[in-house]
Parts: C-alpha cells; sequence; structure tokens
C-alpha cells in the first residue's frame, strides 16, 4: 500500500511527495494556465495582476464570478467529485469530468462547453512560465491525471490558504488576496510598504519582461506555497527589492532556510507538517521573514500593522445582546 493510502491520507496536513505526482501537477498546471487565461480574457486590469488568479474553494479551485456582457460564469476545479464546472448567471451549466486526458482535448473541451452556453472567449493558447511553452491545441505531451494526488494537492492548499490568511489579517496597508497564481502554479500573499520599486528586470520563461514590472511595481514582501522546494513542496517567503543583508536574517522555525538557487527563504512542506504544531511553525515563518523585509526595508510597520481582533470584546457583547 502507498503511502498516500494510508491513515497520512486522512490527516489534516497531508503528505503528497513531488516526485509521486510530477506528470499530474504538471498537466493540472497547464489545465489552470487555461481556465486562469479564460478569467484574464474578460477581467479588467488589477494592479500586480490580481484579476487573473484562482483561489481556493470548499472543492478544488475556482475563478469565483468572471464578468461576461451584462451577466458573469464561473469555472471550478472539483478534486472532491473530480469534475470541472463552468456555471452561468443565465443558469447554464457544463461539467467536464477530470480524468487522464491531453492538455490539448481538455483545451478543446472547454472551449466547447464555453461555447455550449454561449460564452465566445479567445486566449494567447500558449502556456507562460514554463520552458517548453507548448502550444495547448498541440498538448498531447501532458496527459496525466492522479485524482488521489489532485485531491491532496487541494488539501494541502487548504491548510496553506487558512494559516496565510491568518497571517494576512494582522496586516491593514495594502495587501494581495490569498491567491492562486497559475503561471507558477503557487498560492501567494503579498504585503506592499506603500514605496515604488525599481522596474523588475524580468527574465521568467515564455513571458514578457513587461508582465514582471507590472507584477513587482511597488516595494513588496511576499509569502506563499508552491509545490516546488522541497520533497513535499514549500512555503516560501522573499521581498522586492531584496534589502541589503535580507538573506543573512536569522529567521524561524527549524528547519527554515535561506535558498540560494530560488533566491528566497524556504520552510520544506514535510519540516511544517511534521511540526508539533504545524500552524505555529508556518507562522513563525511568514512572520520572521516578513519582519526581516519591513526591518531592513524601513517600513512604517506602526501604521502597516493591526491587532485582527481589535473589536473582538465588543463583538463578543454584540453577539450576547443579540441573543
Amino acid at each position: 500500500m502507498s503511502a498516500r493510502k494510508t491513515g497520512l491520507a486522512t490527516s489534516t496536513w497531508p503528505s503528497l511527495r513531488v516526485s509521486d505526482w510530477t506528470p499530474t501537477r504538471e498537466t493540472l498546471h497547464m489545465w489552470t494556465q487555461i481556465v486562469g487565461k479564460i478569467r484574464m480574457a474578460h477581467s479588467p486590469l488589477l494592479n500586480h495582476w490580481w484579476q487573473v488568479t484562482l483561489y481556493v474553494s470548499p472543492r478544488g479551485l475556482t475563478t469565483t464570478a468572471i464578468p461576461y456582457r451584462t451577466g458573469a460564469f464561473e469555472i471550478e476545479f472539483d478534486f472532491v467529485g473530480h469534475r470541472l464546472e463552468v456555471r452561468s448567471s443565465t443558469g447554464g451549466t457544463r461539467n467536464l469530468p477530470l480524468r487522464p486526458m491531453p492538455v490539448a482535448e481538455f483545451y478543446a473541451r472547454l472551449l466547447d462547453m464555453l461555447g455550449q452556453l454561449g460564452i465566445e472567449t479567445r486566449i494567447r493558447p500558449h502556456p507562460n512560465e514554463v520552458e517548453p511553452a507548448i502550444p495547448f491545441a498541440e498538448d498531447h505531451t501532458h496527459a496525466s491525471y492522479d485524482g488521489e494526488a489532485a485531491n491532496l494537492f487541494w488539501r494541502q492548499l487548504l491548510q496553506a490558504n487558512r494559516v496565510i490568511g491568518e497571517f494576512r489579517s494582522h496586516f491593514v496597508g495594502k495587501v494581495s488576496p490569498v491567491h492562486f497564481f497559475w503561471g507558477a502554479m503557487d498560492l501567494a500573499c503579498t504585503r506592499f510598504s506603500g514605496r515604488t520599486a525599481p522596474p523588475h528586470p524580468g527574465g521568467a520563461p515564455n513571458c514578457g519582461d513587461w508582465v514582471m514590472v507590472e507584477g513587482y511595481s511597488r516595494e513588496l514582501s511576499s509569502c506563499g506555497f508552491w509545490p516546488g522546494g522541497g520533497e513535499e513542496g514549500a512555503f516560501y517567503s522573499y521581498a522586492y527589492p531584496a534589502p541589503e543583508g535580507f538573506a543573512e536574517q536569522p529567521i524561524g522555525p527549524e528547519g527554515a532556510y535561506y535558498s540560494t538557487e530560488f533566491q528566497q527563504f524556504l520552510l520544506p512542506y514535510e519540516v511544517a507538517r511534521a511540526a508539533p504544531d504545524p500552524d505555529r511553525a508556518v507562522a513563525e515563518f511568514l512572520r520572521t521573514t516578513y519582519e526581516a523585509a519591513a526591518n531592513l526595508g524601513n517600513w512604517d510597520r506602526s501604521a502597516l500593522e493591526d491587532d485582527p481582533l481589535r473589536w473582538h470584546g465588543n463583538l463578543a457583547t454584540q453577539g450576547k445582546g443579540d441573543a
């Protein structure tokens, strides 16, 4: 019996070795790029490309409502029922069973479903931030889908989304949602100091440098989780621009380190999962790496941070009164 089919599969912080699901991960990466590009095609630009992302849902990953003419539609990966769901505000629905299939088939069938719902869509039909960038309609290389692995990955994202979301609540300055960027296939949340940043040099494969210039137009500290950087993926944290001495700053918990390969701090997922209190371990990593960026970068922390429980007593009293 595989490790995934033991008690680990029902753990709150599930184990999923990157090497055990690489073909499915690479296929799913392309599928999320297609869905993300459809959202991008119909959404007005938001700073740092926030309009293109996906979000962790109770069953998988969703676009949330995408505006279309005077209505809206939504596309959701359901990693519980293993379906791709398309729902329109007109009342129409379509679904595609998630199973092993080439990217080319997924692409054609999704566009056909949208057409059946009266949704006209054109996207740039090539993936970004990967090499080689096989056109979606020609990609018969990526064709794997391990439903158990996809479900475990989603449950990793559930935990990451929850803990990063709590970390986000301590910041009252400009801060992104906790959202899934399909370019690099990572869950991310970014805090901003309020100052502009030098133009990003770019360099991502099959991605215009101007894309990175927009994404990194303001000074930031970013954190997240992605299925790389460790045996079971990794939490990450970096700053742009990185202040002098950033890489040498002491951070926690034990097992976290600065990766010269990725130019960012990493906390391997398996280290967090095995900790006595995984939530606390990840929270410590997020806090200490942010503080390294904010303190060295002279951020106005008193203006940018606050206690998310600042109204807790009032809310509790109100709740009792209403009862």
